[in-house]
């Protein structure tokens, strides 16, 4: 009896290419419960995608992760230093304020 193989084979690379064009969305829960109370919930989702296709789908969140790339730090650390900036100016501006009204108070005072 002769084995029968089929003409059309798939290499890992060709799979590894469809998989990577189109996409593949894994979804899981794992749930740990004791006597029908739910203790805890993992949820787990995975995709694998290429760059491009990611990108198009809308994730790009490598893009602006500190930890990932210099470009997201820069960002950080330019509004890290307005927020710092305004802050100074609000926190000046409030003892402006309150050293007006000591002076206000004192002479009503006498």
């Amino acid at each position: 009896m002769a084995v029968e193989h089929s003409m059309q084979s798939s290499t890992i690379v060709d799979v590894l290419e469809k998989i990577l064009d189109k996409g593949v969305v894994i979804a899981g829960d794992i749930t740990v419960g004791i006597a029908d109370i739910e203790l805890l919930t993992i949820k787990i989702r995975l995709i694998v995608a290429s760059v491009d296709k990611a990108k198009e789908i809308g994730m790009d969140w490598w893009e602006n992760d500190p930890y990932l790339t210099s470009k997201a730090t820069d960002n950080n650390t330019k509004a890290l230093q307005e927020e710092n900036k305004r802050l100074q100016e609000r926190l000046e501006s409030l003892e402006q304020s309150m050293s007006k009204n000591r002076l206000n108070s004192k002479e009503f005072n006498y």
